[in-house]
């Protein structure tokens, strides 16, 4: 597969603007091209389809890509095989994974990966690049008729991770605890991705980008630390 993937564990760290921190990533993931086909279908009100984009527009036009709504389309279908590259923002994991199907946008989007398309995802963007949305931090709001993604690459991803606070008196159940619970069921690894990490794809290879570490779960063993500039290819293994 000729993967082009970035996907970041969030779209905004303290005292950055929008897409800020990961800008550098952005314009070597998009290099060559002038156009991004934004997906803004995470958002579950507050802010309309037309807002989003908006927002997306002011962060990137700047950077010389031209950005437009997949809702300013008639036929969405199209509008991504004919995309030069495509960004899904952050929101709720479940409307997205959910408007993705009733748009009959998942194959499509695999379809133009497959073939080398950059794909870029933020937040829930990035849930939904993994096989399974079943390591979301986000509340089921719609019922989604399978929890299977896009499955651009083999193994969950749990963005905005959070490691357990030293000190804490807090009692409920941490991140790590939850993601073992999932690997009860599952066999997938899952990527906890901090806050300013994020992943880059490319072909057969992957690597880890930002300031922070990363932490990788596998079913049945001891949670791995890796470093920003680490090649963790294994992950893109059959599991």
């Amino acid at each position: 597969m000729s993967r082009n993937l970035l996907l970041i564990s969030t779209s905004t760290t303290h005292g950055t603007g929008y897409l800020e921190h990961a800008k550098d990533n952005i314009l070597e993931l998009l290099d060559g091209k002038s156009a991004v086909l934004f997906i803004p279908y995470a958002r579950p009100g507050g802010i309309s389809h037309a807002d989003y984009t908006a927002k997306v527009k002011a962060a990137m036009e700047p950077w010389g890509f031209n950005v437009s709504g997949i809702h300013e389309y008639s036929d969405p279908v199209k509008a991504v095989q004919e995309a030069e590259a495509v960004f899904i923002g952050g929101g709720n994991t479940f409307q997205l994974l959910k408007n993705l199907y009733n748009n009959q946008l998942i194959k499509p989007i695999q379809e133009r990966v497959k073939k080398g398309m950059p794909y870029m995802g933020t937040s829930a963007g990035t849930n939904v690049a993994g096989k399974t949305i079943g390591t979301t931090n986000d509340m089921p709001i719609v019922h989604v008729k399978s929890f299977d993604a896009l499955q651009l690459v083999p193994f969950n991803i749990n963005p905005h991770y959070l490691d357990p606070i030293e000190g804490s008196t807090h009692m409920g159940e941490t991140r790590e605890t939850r993601i073992a619970e999932f690997h009860y069921l599952n066999r997938q690894p899952v990527v906890g991705l901090r806050e300013g990490s994020m992943l880059r794809v490319i072909g057969d290879k992957i690597s880890l980008k930002g300031p922070l570490s990363a932490r990788i779960f596998l079913q049945a063993e001891k949670p791995l630390e890796f470093n920003p500039g680490d090649d963790i290819g294994f992950l893109l293994e059959a599991y």
